[in-house]
């Protein structure tokens, strides 16, 4: 068992294995004693967490009586939709599904880690480049979806047909540095985090890491806004018709 596998991860491997070699199969890649990785099983437990939450407060829903979660999640949606507005008019509320998935499940990600025995799974880097790829998808087919496969296409080539050879691969690039961005810039951030506070908890009893857990919250909330923000720049000039 490896040193840094998590309590959960020692569940799944025990009385799983064999799903997760079927899963690791799918890929191409060989069966293993122990198949589940701690951030793959970590993005489960986000997930479930996720579930348990809105399955909680989907009969709760009154538009007579809202309790204190309807309040907060309804909080939450119009403060989506006002930043999506800004972003991109009122065609947001298309996408208002995405963007608030998104950003609930990188939020969740990121904080998780401060519970004992548990981590975040963002602190990988494969998990923050799934987030980043999604995005990529997303707008990308958005854009398809609103404009035609044609008209979304040419705008890759610029206002200018003669500079279309030019313009082409320099757009494309452009686009494909967005995965590396949004993966390294959260990843990078959620990594160091969790190493500061990790590193402060074992010197320390109590006062300093918990400003340090404080930090880690507001870093973790800031990456998730960040992020969010971003998917909704990125769509927002897919589906512009000013192209």
């Amino acid at each position: 068992m490896p040193e840094s596998e998590l309590w959960v991860t020692k569940i799944f491997n025990d009385y799983l294995a064999a799903p997760g070699n079927a899963a690791l199969g799918l890929v191409g890649m060989h069966a293993q004693a122990r198949p589940w990785a701690d951030f793959v099983v970590m993005q489960f437990v986000v997930v479930v967490l996720l579930m348990v939450v809105f399955a909680i407060l989907r009969p709760r829903l009154s538009p007579d009586r809202p309790g204190a979660l309807q309040h907060i999640f309804e909080m939450f949606y119009q403060f989506v939709k006002g930043q999506g507005e800004t972003q991109m008019g009122h065609a947001v509320h298309h996408y208002l599904a995405f963007f608030g998935t998104l950003f609930l499940f990188i939020l969740t990600s990121n904080l998780v880690g401060l519970v004992p025995g548990f981590e975040s799974p963002t602190q990988t880097a494969s998990v923050t480049a799934g987030c980043a790829v999604a995005t990529f998808a997303y707008y990308n087919l958005a854009g398809v979806i609103a404009q035609g496969p044609l008209r979304y296409l040419a705008h890759f080539a610029g206002p200018l047909w003669w500079l279309a050879p030019l313009m082409f691969p320099i757009e494309i690039i452009s686009h494909l540095a967005r995965v590396l961005s949004l993966t390294v810039r959260l990843y990078a951030n959620m990594f160091a985090g969790d190493q500061v506070t990790e590193v402060f908890l074992s010197l320390t009893k109590f006062a300093i890491p918990v400003v340090f857990m404080g930090l880690h919250i507001f870093v973790g909330v800031i990456q998730s806004y960040i992020f969010m923000l971003l998917a909704m720049v990125y769509v927002g000039g897919a589906v512009a018709h000013e192209h």
